[in-house]
């Protein structure tokens, strides 16, 4: 597979410079799904968005998501017609969008979309993630038809987690690609 099909989809107001997204694109060349407006996103523009991207893809692709975006990646696999293009998921750190504090901060992305993805996907959650318990995200993982991984105490699983480039992470990325074939 080639690198420019596997697909960053950052969370709420984008990746910063060291969260391991952005040290995966530079250093692997994967591609970030660019979005309009990274502090007021709204969910109907980044479905959108994503389905433009992927349209876009001359192969299949495989989605890396954090936070916002494991529930875009839900919100978009609800509506497509396209799913069949996206081969395998790696979802770290939902973000709980159905909490008070995080629906009032992030209108109009609840209720979350709970349909099966059409791919065979594994959600990584941490034990003291602020934007979710671990439960809720274990409750995702059923209803997206993931396999759970529970990450330990890794905070939100980005910059501040310390991960750095995260090279455990990419390591199940690589290993999800190698069982789907890619």
């Amino acid at each position: 597979m080639k690198p420019s099909n596997v697909l960053l989809l950052p969370g709420w107001e984008n990746s910063g410079p060291q969260h391991w997204q952005s040290l995966w694109l530079k250093r692997h060349g994967y591609v970030r799904v660019e979005q309009h407006d990274w502090d007021r996103p709204l969910r109907g523009d980044w479905v959108a968005r994503l389905e433009d991207v992927i349209l876009g893809c001359d192969e299949p692709v495989v989605l890396v998501a954090h936070s916002l975006g494991c529930m875009l990646a839900a919100a978009w696999a609800a509506h497509t017609r396209n799913g069949h293009r996206v081969k395998a998921a790696l979802l770290v750190a939902p973000a709980d969008l159905e909490r008070a504090d995080l629906r009032e901060r992030l209108p109009g992305w609840s209720p979350i979309e709970l349909q099966t993805l059409p791919c065979p996907s594994l959600l990584l959650a941490s034990s003291n993630d602020p934007f979710c318990e671990l439960e809720r995200a274990r409750l995702f993982a059923h209803a997206w038809g993931s396999q759970f991984m529970d990450y330990g105490p890794c905070g939100h699983i980005n910059a501040d987690s310390g991960l750095v480039s995260w090279p455990e992470g990419h390591v199940l990325l690589q290993d999800m690609m190698k069982d789907q074939g890619l």
